[in-house]
């Protein structure tokens, strides 16, 4: 149950971010992000474990925040989850620095996962080691519009910003019935949809007072939520 606070074990992402940031003592937890779903269960739990870990091994909170955010970005081995985690809102991460995009959108975020788990050992092993010129072109292009797109507002471009060459479709092969999702999504009207993370959750942006009824068509086999965009991050008490 998402209200019910559990033991947190030595192997939890939370405990080992909690421990490498000079933490010490049992912890417990919870959590209404299901794990294994893409929706960045392990980010957050680190960033958590991490920061609390700072605070309580002396850092003052400005502190600790940069450098929980750097422990539980190297224990992700990549800053993307764990910098939304901490800082809230909509962020880019890359190159050792984590900032936040400025946008005035009014929107609400819809998703969908199956019943299964998709293991992200086996969906980053799904992707190639290289790709074509033309798709990382293609990808880079739609990265900058992404970016430009939220910073002005702009909703009619999020759908096109959100393409993908490199990953989409070869996780979506390993979840079939997100993919259905996917399409319908984009077919019932939302600004933008796309694979959450590794999958097999399915994500879309929509206008506030559509989202219930975008919720609604969604399969009853899987899980269905209307979600706010956090803009405070992580926080302490």
């Amino acid at each position: 149950r998402d209200d019910q606070l559990l033991a947190v074990e030595a192997t939890h992402p939370a405990a080992v971010a909690f421990a490498a940031a000079g933490g010490e003592g049992p912890l417990w937890w919870r959590s209404p992000i299901p794990p294994g779903r893409g929706l960045g269960f392990s980010g957050a739990a680190r960033v958590a474990g991490a920061l609390l870990g700072c605070v309580r091994s002396g850092l003052a909170e400005a502190e600790a925040r940069v450098r929980g955010l750097e422990i539980a970005s190297e224990l992700e081995h990549h800053p993307d989850n764990a910098a939304a985690s901490m800082l809230g809102g909509v962020t880019v991460a890359s190159g050792g620095r984590a900032l936040r995009v400025p946008t005035s959108l009014d929107v609400r975020v819809v998703v969908w996962w199956p019943a299964t788990e998709t293991s992200t050992n086996k969906a980053r092993a799904a992707l190639p080691a290289t790709v074509a010129f033309e798709d990382a072109v293609f990808n880079i292009g739609r990265t900058a519009l992404l970016v430009a797109a939220l910073s002005c507002g702009d909703l009619g471009a999020l759908a096109a910003a959100t393409e993908d060459r490199l990953h989409q479709d070869l996780r979506i092969a390993l979840s079939p019935e997100s993919g259905a999702v996917l399409e319908l999504l984009r077919s019932a009207g939302v600004i933008a949809a796309w694979l959450s993370g590794s999958g097999p959750t399915v994500a879309s942006l929509v206008i506030p007072d559509q989202a219930d009824r975008v919720a609604a068509l969604l399969p009853s086999a899987g899980t269905a939520r209307v979600l706010d965009i956090d803009q405070r991050g992580a926080r302490l008490g």
